[in-house]
C-alpha cells in the first residue's frame, strides 16, 4: 500500500492504495475520529469496487466499507480492531447475569433446592455451580472459537455476549457481532467452523465429566406434587458417549450432563445452513451464491418436522412441535437477511471443504427428532 501525503488545516499522512486511485475518484480525505472517509466517485459497481480495494487496506490494518451519499461515494476506512479499548463493560454485566441466572435455574430446577431455602440462604445458589460451569463452558467455547479465528484472519469481532434467561437452562445463549467488511471466503468459513468444532469439544468433555458424576435423584417432594416431568431426550451423540464410558445415559444424571446437552443442541441450531448462523457461514463459503438456494428450503423443513410430529405422532409433544416450528419461522426470517458477503470469492480448497461436511456430519449426531417431551 503507498501513503500519500493530503492537504488540510492538518496535514497527516493517510492510505492510499494503488488500486483506490485506479477505481475510486477521490475529491476529498476527511478524518473522523479513528476513521478516514474518501469522498469521491466510484468507477465500478459496490462489491467489485469493495473486491479490489479492501485487500489492501486490510493488508495495512484497516477494514472498508462503501457508502453512497448525498454529497457523493463515500469509502469509510476503521482501524481492525478500533472501539474496543477500555473495559467491555456489557459483556461483563451480560456474563455476570447469566452467571446469576444458571446458578438459579441449576439450584431451583436441577438440584431441586427448594425455593424457601433459597431465599432463606442466597449462598445454596452456589451448589449449582458445575451446572454453570458445564452450561456457560461450552457456549463460551464455542463463541470464543469465533473470536479467535476472528482475530487471526484480522476481523473485527466483539468478545462474546451471553444472554442471561430463565428456565430451562438460564440462558438463551451466546453471540458474538463482526464489524466490517468479511475479507474471503477462507476467511469466512474458518470463522464460521470454529465455533462448533471448539464447542463440540468442549461438549464431548462436559458430558463425559457428567457422566462420570452420579446422578442427582428427584427427591419424593418432587415427584408427589407434580404427575408430569419434561424430559430431554438423548441425542445420538450423548448415547455414545455413554455407551462409550459404559455409563447410563437414562432419566436420572448429573446436571453436568444437562451442560452437555444444551452444547449439542445449540451446536445443531447453529449449523443449520441459513442467515447469520454458523451453518449459513460455511455453506456461503463453501458454495458461493448458491447456498442461497440451500437456506430456502430450511425453513420448509423445519416446518415439515414440527407438521409430522404433530399431525403424524399425535402423542403429546406439543413442546417439540412448538420448538421446530419457532425455529422455522426464525430461520424464515434471517434467511431474508442472509449470510456475510466476502470481498474475495475465491473458491476453498478440498481440505477446508473436507472440514466443513466432517462438521456438518459431526452436528447431525446431535439431531433427535422430539428434543424435549412432558411425560406422566
Amino acid at each position: 500500500m503507498a501513503d500519500s501525503q493530503v492537504g488540510g488545516p492538518a496535514t497527516e499522512t493517510v492510505p492510499l492504495p494503488k488500486s483506490l486511485r485506479t477505481f475510486f475518484r477521490v475529491d476529498d480525505v476527511r478524518h473522523d475520529g479513528d476513521r478516514i472517509r474518501y469522498v469521491g466517485e466510484s468507477l465500478l459497481p459496490e462489491r467489485a469496487l469493495l473486491r479490489e480495494v479492501a485487500p489492501a487496506f486490510h493488508e495495512a490494518g484497516y477494514d472498508v466499507d462503501f457508502r453512497a451519499t448525498a454529497e457523493g461515494d463515500v469509502l469509510v476506512a476503521r482501524p481492525h480492531g478500533s472501539g474496543r479499548e477500555g473495559v467491555p463493560w456489557l459483556n461483563v454485566v451480560m456474563l455476570l447475569a447469566t452467571v446469576a441466572s444458571t446458578l438459579f435455574v441449576g439450584a431451583y430446577g436441577w438440584y431441586y433446592v427448594p425455593l424457601s431455602t433459597l431465599t432463606e440462604s442466597p449462598l445454596t445458589l452456589l451448589r449449582a455451580w458445575p451446572f454453570t460451569a458445564a452450561v456457560l463452558g461450552v457456549l463460551l467455547t464455542h463463541e470464543l472459537g469465533h473470536y479467535a479465528a476472528g482475530r487471526y484472519h484480522g476481523v473485527d469481532v466483539s468478545l462474546p455476549y451471553v444472554i442471561p434467561f430463565v428456565f430451562p437452562f438460564g440462558t438463551l445463549g451466546a453471540v458474538i457481532r463482526m464489524r466490517g467488511r468479511m475479507p474471503s471466503r477462507k476467511a469466512l468459513f474458518d470463522i464460521g467452523v470454529a465455533g462448533p468444532v471448539a464447542g463440540l469439544v468442549a461438549t464431548v468433555v462436559v458430558t463425559a465429566v457428567g457422566l462420570s458424576l452420579d446422578p442427582v435423584a428427584v427427591p419424593d417432594h418432587v415427584l408427589r406434587e407434580s404427575s408430569r416431568m419434561i424430559v430431554f431426550n438423548n441425542p445420538p451423540l450423548l448415547s455414545w458417549i455413554a455407551a462409550a464410558l459404559g455409563r447410563d445415559a437414562g432419566a436420572s444424571v448429573h446436571p453436568v450432563v444437562i451442560g452437555g446437552w444444551v452444547g449439542m443442541f445449540f451446536t445443531l441450531l447453529n449449523l443449520l445452513p441459513v442467515g447469520q448462523l454458523d451453518g449459513g457461514h460455511m455453506t456461503r463459503a463453501m458454495l458461493g451464491e448458491r447456498q442461497e438456494t440451500l437456506a430456502s428450503l430450511v425453513p420448509g423443513a423445519l416446518f415439515a418436522i414440527a407438521a409430522y410430529l404433530h399431525w403424524v405422532l399425535d402423542k403429546g409433544l406439543q413442546e417439540s412441535v412448538g420448538l421446530w416450528a419457532f425455529w422455522g419461522l426464525f430461520a424464515l426470517f434471517i434467511a431474508f437477511n442472509g449470510p456475510a458477503n466476502p470481498v474475495d470469492e475465491s473458491e476453498l480448497g478440498w481440505p477446508r471443504l473436507a472440514v466443513g461436511i466432517a462438521t456438518f456430519a459431526a452436528g447431525a449426531t446431535c439431531f433427535l427428532l422430539v428434543p424435549v417431551e412432558i411425560v406422566g
